[in-house]
Order: C-alpha cells, then structure tokens, then sequence
C-alpha cells in the first residue's frame, strides 16, 4: 500500500522485500481480471473500486522503485568528471 494511506505512526516500519513486491504483482494482476472480466460483463460501475486499489498498488511499486534507484545511484561510486 502507497505510503500515502498509512497512518503516519506506522510509516517506515513496512518491510520491503521480494515476498511483498511478489504478492502485490500477483494482486495486481487477480485486479486487472477482475476489472476485465466486469468490463466485459457490461458492469464498468463495479470495477471502479478494483481501479483505485490497482491504482494505489501501482503508485506503491513506483514508489519503491524510486526509492531504490535513489539508493543504487548513492551507492554507485563518483567518477571524476
């Protein structure tokens, strides 16, 4: 979940791993079934709920992207210009 939703105590304390990211690619992907399989039905109202938690997963994953490219590129050795 994006950090925007948690409450501001429990920010910093989610472990951020393989096992995570995993689970939240697997949802995504039951999310982006469900969402077609609504849409296709005729049913677009209902997929409106399932779009904003897709939504906010992949805001999360770009997030942890991010922020591990800012951590890599500050661990990446200077080279003198």
């Amino acid at each position: 979940m994006s950090v925007v939703f948690v409450p501001k105590r429990q920010r910093g304390k989610a472990q951020i791993n393989q096992e995570t990211i995993q689970r939240l690619l697997d949802e995504n992907d039951q999310l982006v079934r469900c969402i077609t399989e609504y849409l296709q039905k005729g049913r677009a109202t209902e997929c409106v709920q399932y779009q904003q938690i897709l939504h906010r997963n992949i805001v999360y994953l770009g997030t942890i992207a991010d922020s591990s490219t800012e951590i890599s590129a500050d661990l990446a050795p200077q080279t003198p210009q």
